[in-house]
């Protein structure tokens, strides 16, 4: 009987341990998340902005092409999946409580961005669409 005690015991501070690591972290536009709608709008400017500047903010393009009037297209596609508690204390009792009334308390969200840039001879942007979802 003294055991299983103990064992309970020690199962439930293992636990509260495990909850302390649960990532509670969300994407925003205040991370250093260069793929959001603002960003893009910031960063991109026709005539001006070059595939260095580019390079630099966002990395390399997940496919670089030449589109049938020779101008070069780099699309970037980046998508996150965001999991996050919301009541960790809560959590933590219930553990040690043994109680099952509660099934999830976790979050998740996926968001997706596809940025496409055309470039003219120059190596300047010469035009470029953006779009994310959420869900």
């Amino acid at each position: 009987m003294k055991k299983s005690i103990l064992l309970s015991v020690l199962a439930g501070i293992t636990a509260l341990s495990l909850v302390g690591c649960v990532s509670t972290g969300r994407i925003s536009d205040t991370d250093k998340n260069p793929f959001t709608h603002g960003n893009v709008q910031l960063t991109l400017k026709n005539g001006v902005t070059t595939q260095a500047d580019i390079l630099e903010k966002f990395g390399a393009p997940n496919v670089a092409t030449v589109n049938g009037s020779g101008e070069e297209v780099w699309t970037y596609q980046k998508h996150a999946t965001v999991s996050r508690s919301s009541e960790v204390g809560a959590y933590a009792t219930i553990i040690l409580a043994g109680v099952g009334g509660r099934t999830s308390g976790f979050e998740q969200s996926s968001r997706t961005m596809t940025l496409i840039i055309k470039f003219d001879a120059e190596k300047k942007v010469s035009d470029f669409k953006s779009m994310s979802s959420s869900f």
